[in-house]
């Protein structure tokens, strides 16, 4: 049952990140947030989550999703269009 250990997770995140760095992209580092947070919260006693893996993966999910929503609307472009320039560096 590894995946009911909290440090799985946490190396799980830390494994993550490291591939955001590599391949940035934002999809990784919502992922590496959601594993640490729920490394955390197994570590801070989620015994009732350890019995079900389903459990586990839906709470993963949740706060995966999360992070990744915050992380949008925090660093995300305003207004949600696409970034574009009006003059050229070598003009």
């Amino acid at each position: 049952m590894w995946w009911a250990t909290w440090w799985a997770w946490m190396v799980a995140g830390l494994v993550l990140a490291i591939l955001e760095v590599l391949a940035p992209s934002w999809i990784f580092l919502g992922f590496a947030i959601g594993a640490g947070l729920t490394g955390a919260l197994l570590w801070l006693g989620g015994s009732a989550m350890t019995g079900s893996v389903t459990l586990l993966l839906l709470v993963f999910a949740l706060l995966s999703l999360v992070a990744w929503l915050v992380l949008r609307q925090v660093f995300g472009l305003k207004g949600g269009s696409v970034k574009t320039f009006d003059s050229d560096i070598n003009e």
